[in-house]
């Protein structure tokens, strides 16, 4: 039996969707990494910014950076590596047993995005981000897909 073409465009969304939060997760890995590196990465922000700066002397994002840069301790540096590898690893972890329909990690899932949408909300009440709203607006609908993908899959896993 076909499935309805609307099913289709809301799975089809779930895998974008999901694709999505876990390149976001590898990414985070990667950056945290870099961060256990933190000589590495400002080594590599410094080489971005200098080019930068002899373009326009007055940039204020590379003025920014090049100012900030210096004060990232050791210690903030390491807390930051940690919560990113863990965040990237628990999001690629859950995403790789989605894309394989483990019925447990849909609810996990669901769990850990709520999880992330609490943090995400007190970053933005602190600091107003527009990026925290877009991730946790992007979040909130990640989770009514795995939800739809869920309640789908349960059906279809069951049937003969």
């Amino acid at each position: 039996m076909e499935e309805p073409k609307k099913e289709v465009y809301i799975r089809d969304f779930f895998k974008a969707g999901v694709i999505l939060k876990g390149v976001n997760g590898l990414l985070e890995i990667f950056v945290g990494a870099l961060l256990l590196f933190s000589g590495t990465l400002t080594g590599v922000a410094d080489f971005f910014i200098q080019n930068e700066l002899v373009e326009d002397p007055h940039d204020f994002v590379a003025n920014f950076f090049q100012n900030v840069l210096p004060l990232l301790s050791a210690k903030v540096a390491l807390f930051g590596a940690i919560y990113l590898i863990s965040h990237g690893l628990i999001k690629v972890f859950l995403i790789f047993h989605l894309l394989k329909n483990k019925l447990w990690s849909y609810p996990a899932s669901i769990v850990f995005l709520f999880l992330f949408i609490v943090y995400q909300l007190y970053r933005f009440i602190l600091t107003g981000s527009i990026w925290m709203a877009f991730l946790t607006i992007f979040d909130l609908i990640l989770i009514s897909l795995i939800w739809h993908e869920y309640q789908y899959v349960k059906v279809h896993q069951t049937l003969p």
